[in-house]
């Protein structure tokens, strides 16, 4: 028999909406209100104003290593963004920007990478899970939350995100495959930033994108440019349509690129050139969108400046507060460390808190009792 070509029923596209020089496809353009538009900026804002606090305080050793997200605002917010409060978050930890829009409050996001586990506790009311950093194991999570959905017959719908290098962990491939078997409701946001920390992408994989993976699952995808918000917003709520209607997940690939270290721990000098990074800095999300929102009389200059001031004035309060926290009496007994992971603590849990209390005990006691006086000795003739 003679061989027959395979009829492949998902093809693959590319969205740009607002390109790196604000030009704007206007037929494409997401029918968004001005109020709309004002809060997708201030949040992205926010969090690019909050990730350069962060570092100086990491710098000043007021805080531990943790991920930037400078470059990420406009995946996570214009994913985010199209989340109704019902349907379920879960993040990797670089969505700092969708975070803070879902409710999360900074303060409690400082204390978490300060190494207090109280900065997991997710909102009240807020369908979150908290920031996950073993990579790509947040996909099974996703992956399982949306399975439930469907036997309990819900029209939510979870949205999760991964790097580029998660795309090459099992377990990725595991969520994905389930996902697409059982039909969950899951939107899949890949936020390829060129680098698995120091690994670039032509080295990950022979592939030309991360979204023809979808094709190999029998599930839609596309490839965005992540650092066009209105882009990102555009195909994230075709997806979450698909998925509310049934229709089962979608992968989207957001093209971007990490403007900081992948951790303050790294030294992207090491493996990037500076003409790369200068490149991509032409690129950035947020001056193309402050430009658009003036071509459109949204914002002016001094509106901007005045967004910039309230951030800023929110950014310090909530520094302080997550300072203030971390002294207090509640975050600075290490006993709580057990009690923001279980529901109800397993017995081997509850073994090793009781043996950490009572060598706390044990310590506290040594130092209240008085030391022995000792006799003098005699003196030496």
């Amino acid at each position: 028999m003679p061989r027959k070509p395979i009829d492949i029923p998902f093809k693959l596209e590319y969205l740009s909406i607002l390109d790196e020089n604000a030009e704007l496809d206007k037929k494409l353009e997401p029918k968004l209100s001005n109020e709309e538009l004002k809060t997708l900026y201030r949040f992205m804002l926010k969090a690019r104003r909050a990730d350069e606090r962060m570092l100086n305080m990491q710098r000043q050793g007021r805080i531990g290593t943790f991920p930037q997200a400078s470059g990420h605002e406009a995946i996570s917010m214009g994913a985010i963004f199209c989340l109704q409060k019902e349907d379920w978050l879960v993040p990797a930890y670089r969505e700092l920007a969708g975070m803070l829009y879902r409710g999360w409050p900074l303060e409690t996001i400082l204390l978490y990478w300060n190494g207090f586990e109280e900065g997991a506790k997710v909102p009240d009311g807020v369908n979150d899970l908290p920031m996950c950093v073993p990579v790509a194991s947040q996909l099974l999570h996703a992956a399982g939350i949306g399975m439930a959905m469907n036997i309990q017959q819900e029209k939510k719908v979870v949205l999760t995100f991964f790097g580029d290098g998660s795309s090459s962990e099992g377990d990725c491939h595991e969520a994905l495959n389930f996902a697409s078997v059982f039909n969950a409701p899951v939107v899949f946001i890949c936020l390829n930033n060129q680098y698995a920390i120091s690994v670039p992408i032509a080295k990950q994989m022979k592939n030309e994108t991360i979204a023809q993976r979808a094709i190999a699952y029998g599930m839609q995808g596309i490839r965005v440019d992540g650092n066009d918000v209105l882009a990102v917003y555009t195909a994230t709520q075709e997806a979450i349509e698909r998925a509310r209607k049934g229709e089962g997940p979608t992968l989207v690939e957001c093209l971007t690129y990490r403007f900081t270290p992948h951790t303050t721990a790294d030294d992207p000098k090491r493996y990037r050139s500076d003409d790369e990074s200068k490149k991509w800095h032409q690129r950035e999300p947020l001056l193309r969108f402050a430009k658009y929102l003036a071509a459109k009389g949204i914002m002016n200059e001094e509106q901007r400046i005045q967004i910039d001031a309230e951030l800023d004035a929110e950014i310090k309060a909530a520094v302080a507060k997550a300072e203030e926290l971390a002294k207090s009496e509640e975050l600075s007994d290490p006993l709580h460390m057990f009690d923001y992971l279980y529901a109800d603590m397993p017995p081997f849990l509850q073994e090793q808190r009781q043996e950490l209390a009572d060598h706390i005990s044990k310590h506290k006691k040594h130092k209240a009792e008085p030391a022995e006086k000792k006799s003098p000795s005699p003196a030496k003739i």
